[in-house]
């Protein structure tokens, strides 16, 4: 028997007059723009009650309502490709993700991402949103993620991540002799004019906002624990380099390898040689 899927959500102010297909691609992050739109299309997806079309407008206080049938998503195929699994049972698992994976199928990226390795490894996975994923790391970038296994875990992860109330930790290591910890509490959008880069926007960015506090300095280089109390694409890289502290390692915001005046050869060749940013 299939699964029914059962969401509920209200419009908050900053939401309020964009498009219903938007607005619920921000409120079910969860759930893929081309599934939300095909529920808004079904009347799955609702607007206090009545049947919208996607590029209608909502209001702040509209209450989406979700009442859908779950239906494999079509194109992923399974990929026998190693996973370093920490922790499994029947409702999660816990994975490391390795620098250089990309999570989820996109263009250029068709396959040999998580998603192919995960459908491998536990082929149900393949009637859950995205796959039982419910957040995302860049593909350089490593670390723990958390996937569902079953729907009723999806849901209760998907509603601890929008409550914030699980905590989201990183590392990093910055170039530049940071003094101490802080805050960037900076909106982030779209770059205007570079669209594979993410910037802090003064109009009309989404809120973005950062904590770190320094866990070791080094001559040249800031070692930061990282929370975040938002999740921007590319937050803590954006946020760093706003602050003058870009990533180690990170071309798209910290430019070619800085190579400190004397440094030594082996952090030279430690600078030049690292493949990806300094975060995980």
């Amino acid at each position: 028997m299939k699964e029914t899927i059962e969401l509920a959500a209200e419009v908050p102010a900053e939401l309020d007059g964009e498009r219903l297909d938007q607005v619920a691609a921000r409120l079910f992050p969860a759930y893929s723009r081309s599934r939300l739109q095909a529920w808004i299309r079904t009347g799955e997806l609702q607007v206090g009650g009545e049947q919208r079309r996607p590029r209608d407008r909502v209001r702040r206080g509209d209450r989406l309502v979700v009442a859908a049938e779950l239906v494999q998503e079509v194109g992923w195929q399974a990929q026998a490709i190693d996973l370093d699994i920490i922790y499994e049972d029947h409702s999660i698992l816990v994975l490391n993700k390795p620098a250089g994976l990309v999570v989820h199928p996109a263009a250029g990226h068709a396959d040999g991402t998580l998603v192919n390795a995960l459908l491998a490894h536990a082929p149900e996975l393949a009637q859950l949103p995205r796959a039982g994923i419910v957040h995302r790391l860049d593909m350089e970038t490593s670390g723990i993620m958390v996937v569902a296994r079953s729907l009723t875990a999806h849901h209760h992860l998907v509603a601890q991540l929008q409550a914030r109330t699980v905590r989201r930790e990183y590392c990093a290591v910055c170039i530049g002799a940071m003094t101490g910890g802080g805050t960037v509490d900076a909106p982030m959008g779209r770059h205007p004019r570079l669209r594979k880069k993410m910037a802090v926007l003064g109009n009309g960015g989404k809120t973005a906002i950062t904590h770190y506090r320094v866990t070791r300095r080094f001559a040249h280089h800031t070692r930061i624990t990282v929370n975040l109390e938002t999740g921007r694409t590319h937050q803590i890289r954006v946020h760093m380099a706003h602050r003058h502290y870009p990533l180690v390692g990170d071309p798209l915001y910290g430019g070619r390898p800085r190579i400190p005046r004397g440094a030594s050869g082996e952090l030279i060749e430690a600078l030049r040689s690292f493949p990806r940013q300094a975060l995980h």
